[in-house]
């Protein structure tokens, strides 16, 4: 069976027990696109580590947030906000950061009605990718007036709140950020939402994980060995040959035969029941 045809039918696998085992479940909790925009950002914005410790994480802040994150956003007190959030961390980032990031949000909402608005300011519709959007995103949200959290402009030294936004110009693979736009761009199908307008699909870059990262070596889709934005551009010219307006298509797909399915390039037992076993030289290694 050729490659395409392998990757589309791992594609159909994909499951509500998948999307439950992920990030992105958050944003399904509520049917309001203005709410889901404003999960995206924060669910997005702290999937790094440990999946069960990204669920964990993500169920305490949206249990905080109630019916309407959007809602949250637009009248909270930061001040509020930085008691309730006072015990918060994950990994690096602690409650001052969650208090920023929401911050952000609502100046984004305030500034240009939606973070989607926001984002298009820096978007060119015929650029062949979001490279330039992304570095322009990130540093306009990270040029915002944090006073009323930090206590000054900018977040003070030592802050790890630049974190939450990367950008392509400083060589990150900007995974989360790259996630999150194919969750709100991507065309509703039952997982990814289609909920922002003005950018393509065909435009995005695919977010590259540890998963992705190795599954996509494994099938040449990059040489590199650096998980950063060339690995990712590599990735994402490659799977344009399979599918050129929407080449991130298969991302959550590949991703989870590592997240939920327990790829990890060196479990014989795994190799042999994987969808890409036929086709994935690392079966060969293994068994040989």
């Amino acid at each position: 069976m050729e490659l395409k045809a392998i990757l589309d039918q791992l594609y159909e696998t994909r499951s509500p027990l998948h999307l439950a085992n992920d990030p992105l479940s958050f944003c399904h909790r509520y049917s309001d696109p203005a709410d889901r925009e404003v999960a995206a950002v924060i669910a997005s914005a702290f999937a790094y580590g440990n999946i069960k410790i990204i669920l964990r994480t993500l169920e305490r802040i949206f249990a905080e947030l109630g019916p309407s994150p959007r809602r949250y956003v637009a009248t909270f007190n930061p001040r509020e906000a930085l008691r309730t959030f006072s015990g918060f961390k994950h990994r690096f980032n602690d409650g001052r950061d969650l208090t920023a990031l929401l911050w952000a949000i609502r100046l984004m909402v305030q500034q240009a009605g939606s973070v989607n608005a926001f984002f298009l300011r820096f978007h060119d519709p015929a650029a062949q990718d979001v490279t330039a959007a992304l570095n322009g995103y990130s540093s306009s949200v990270l040029a915002l007036n944090y006073r009323p959290v930090f206590g000054s402009e900018t977040a003070p030294t030592g802050s790890r709140f630049s974190f939450l936004f990367p950008a392509p110009a400083a060589g990150s693979a900007c995974k989360r950020l790259c996630m999150f736009l194919r969750w709100v761009v991507r065309p509703a199908d039952g997982i990814d939402l289609g909920i922002w307008h003005g950018v393509s699909p065909a435009q995005l870059i695919i977010p590259v994980d540890t998963h992705i990262s190795r599954i996509c070596s494994y099938l040449a889709f990059t040489s590199r060995t650096s998980a950063d934005w060339r690995m990712a551009c590599d990735i994402t010219g490659a799977l344009r040959s399979f599918g050129p307006l929407d080449p991130v298509k298969y991302d959550f797909s590949l991703a989870h035969l590592g997240i939920s399915e327990g790829c990890n390039g060196a479990d014989p037992l795994r190799c042999l029941t994987c969808a890409l076993t036929n086709i994935c030289p690392q079966t060969g290694y293994l068994t040989a």
